[in-house]
Parts: structure tokens; sequence; C-alpha cells
């Protein structure tokens, strides 16, 4: 046997001892890659069995094609083509293309290789997310939202452990919403360990040809939208269906105006300008702010952390309710500020947070980001909830859940006295 095969076996070895003894609920010795073993401690804990198959139930052919269409992805499909489905033939591997869903929408490369993919069900319309199938660059990527390779044993199921795969997840530039993965995968004969990096390259010029394509279509909504800003009076600004400013008249420029999800004609209270008219343009957005104090500012505010996956706060004010998805950051600068209605400066927040009251320029670059989508519900000198803002907290069932990652004084000290 050579030296590198039989150096290959060993190692497939000792990452099969590893994944038996997380899959047992001890500690794997050695211990995999950190990201290997983060992925296997998500599917232990799902119920997942190693020895099941990975068949799923496909997608039918029009739900794959309506997911296409409404695809972002779709428009990059010809860059995927040139610049990564030719390697992966000469290299006999494929390329799978995935929604958000882990599902898979194209599929393309070694013929003799996609025959094979069949029997994995590495088909069009196949689940390919961790819960259904294990720890596999597909899932996995989507999972950590980063890139990842996963060699052999290193998946989950045993029926993958004769194939390698790496993938990269693929961001909408506009948002920074994920729209899908974008991974390689063949025979375990195939692997390399560059894979990973064209992959993660790809996934970059996919995303690169997005913004390019982005701002084309902002000069072209500015050569509609200038014109007939410069004519009105106060304040007004136009806007893509994203909210990036193409122009604005009587008030500072912004990079970027943060939209309700579903926006319409008419009166709209919005989170950072108060009330405004809005109007369609071809592209975008005419958004008009009105002068007078709003009757639709916010009247309640609901900070809601009992999922650490999903924290947001609600917004509750006369003309409805809006949501906005918090980082962790966020959430423990808003838990702060719960607590103290009275108020709080740069130098208590960075001990709150930091535990370190000198990290005030931190601090006000944080509440500025903040500010952005809540000016209307925070104010400053000091840092506060506006006045006459109902306040509510909704805390995990049990107090450790709360911010499980954060180290913040603020919140270590909620869990304890929890």
């Amino acid at each position: 046997m050579r030296p590198s095969a039989w150096q290959s076996g060993r190692a497939a070895r000792t990452v099969h001892r590893a994944r038996e003894a997380v899959g047992s609920g001890g500690r794997p010795v050695p211990a995999p890659r950190a990201e290997i073993e983060a992925s296997w401690n998500r599917v232990v804990r799902s119920g997942l069995d190693p020895e099941q198959s990975t068949e799923s139930v496909l997608l039918g052919a029009d739900e794959i094609e309506r997911r296409r269409r409404g695809s972002t992805l779709s428009e990059v499909m010809p860059l995927l083509n040139d610049r990564l489905v030719s390697l992966a033939d000469s290299a006999r591997q494929i390329v799978v293309v995935t929604d958000v869903e882990c599902r898979v929408l194209w599929r393309r490369g070694n013929a003799a290789v996609l025959r094979r993919a069949d029997g994995i069900c590495l088909a069009e319309g196949a689940a390919w997310a961790e819960e259904s199938t294990g720890t596999n660059a597909i899932g996995t990527a989507l999972a950590s939202r980063a890139p990842v390779q996963v060699h052999s044993s290193e998946h989950f199921v045993r029926t993958l452990h004769a194939w390698t795969c790496a993938a990269a997840p693929v961001r909408d530039p506009r948002d920074g919403r994920l729209m899908g993965i974008v991974d390689m995968s063949g025979p375990l004969s195939t692997f390399h360990p560059a894979t990973l990096a064209l992959v993660s390259s790809v996934a970059g010029l996919a995303e690169g040809e997005i913004r390019d394509r982005h701002l084309r279509a902002i000069d072209r909504l500015r050569s509609v939208a200038a014109p007939l800003v410069c004519r009105l009076g106060g304040r007004a600004l136009a806007v893509d269906s994203h909210g990036w400013l193409a122009a604005v008249t009587g008030m500072p420029p912004v990079d970027r105006l943060p939209l309700p999800k579903s926006l319409r004609p008419g009166r709209v209270w919005l989170p950072s300008l108060g009330m405004c008219r809005v109007e369609p343009l071809p592209g975008g957005w005419l958004i008009q702010v009105a002068d007078a104090p709003s009757e639709g500012a916010p009247q309640r505010v609901v900070l809601d952390l009992s999922r650490p996956r999903g924290l947001r706060i609600n917004v509750v004010g006369a003309v409805g309710t809006w949501t906005q998805r918090l980082s962790p950051r966020h959430a423990e600068l808003l838990y702060a500020l719960a607590l103290h209605r009275e108020g709080r400066t740069a130098s208590e927040l960075a001990g709150d947070v930091f535990g370190d009251p000198s990290r005030t320029v931190t601090v006000r670059a944080e509440i500025s980001r903040v500010r952005r989508h809540l000016a209307q519900v925070l104010a400053h000198r000091p840092y506060r909830f506006g006045e006459g803002v109902e306040v509510e907290v909704i805390h995990p069932d049990d107090p450790a859940d709360l911010l499980p990652r954060s180290t913040a004084p603020v919140v270590v000290g909620a869990r304890h006295r929890g």
C-alpha cells in the first residue's frame, strides 16, 4: 500500500472513532476539526441515525422551476457554469447549487459522477440540510454560514463516507441575506485541498456579479429619480426596492434606508423617518417625509430574547406593527436599556456590555447602527427608550438560555438572578 493511501485510511479511521464518540455522548479523542465537531453535535441533538439513507422526497419539476425563477442565483448560473462546471467535470466532480433550504436547484458536472450521485439522492429537488442528511458540506455551510469542506467519514451518515465535498454560502450583496449554497462534490478519490478555496472564490465572484448588476440598476433609477426629487420641496429621497439611495433632497444622504418587508404606496410610518408618503418609481420608491409631528410614532416595543437564533424587536405604533431582527451585540445593548429606563451614558453601557467603561467609542458606534433602524424608538443624551414608549422583554423559559453565548455583565447578572 502506498504511504499516502495508508495515511488517508488511518485518518479516516481516526475521524470515524471520533464521530462514534460524539454519537454516544462522549468526547472525541483526538478531537475533529472544530466546524465538524460542532456539526456532529447539532446532528446528534436532532436524533439523526448515522445508519439511515440520504433519500429524501424530491421536489416536483414545477416547484423546482418556480424556485429557480424566484432565486437571484439564476442570474449568475452562466458565471458558475463558466468558472466551475468545466473544472468539476475534468476533476471528476459535480457542481451543486441549492436554495436557502438546501434544496438542490441545479446540478452540473461529470456525467459518470452525476449518475453515481443519484445513488445518494444528490439530485435536483433533494433535501441536503443537516437535519435531513447529517453533516455534509451543503447543510453545514448553511448552518455555519461559512465555507466548509467535509471529507469521507467526517460525514455523519455512513452512506456518504465514500464522498468528499466543499461548499460555500452565497449572500445577496444588496441586503446581506443568504441566497443559497454552491458545492463541489465527488468520489473520495477526487479529494483536493484547494477545492474549498476554489468554491469560495467562485461564490465571491457570483456575489460580485450581483453587486455590479445592482449598481447598474441604481444608476438607471437615479437617471429617472434625480430630476424628480430636485423639483420637490421638503425632505424626500428615492431608493431602490432594497432601500439603497438613488437621490435625495432636503436631508443628509444615507447609504441605505431600512424598509419594511412589504412596502406599499400611500402613507407609511418608517422607523428611521417617521410618517412618509410613498410612491412607486421604475425600480424603486419615491419617499417624501412628513414635516408635521407624526401620530404614528411607536407606542410599545417588545424585545424578544426567547430564542437565541431569533433575536428581534417588535415595534407597535398607531399605524401598525413591524419587526427588526437583532444581532447578539445589539440585543445586549437594548436589554441593558430595557433594564435602565432612566437611560445610560456611553460609559455605563460600555460597563454593562463589555465590563469596561472606557470602551465608549465602540458603544457609540453600535448604538448609531441600532438607531438607523430604531431612530423613532431610541433617544440619546443619555441613551434610552423614548418617553411614553412601553417596553416589554420576553425572556427564555430557562434563565440560562438568555443570550447563552453572551459574556456581557448585564446579561450574566440577569442569568444568575433568574
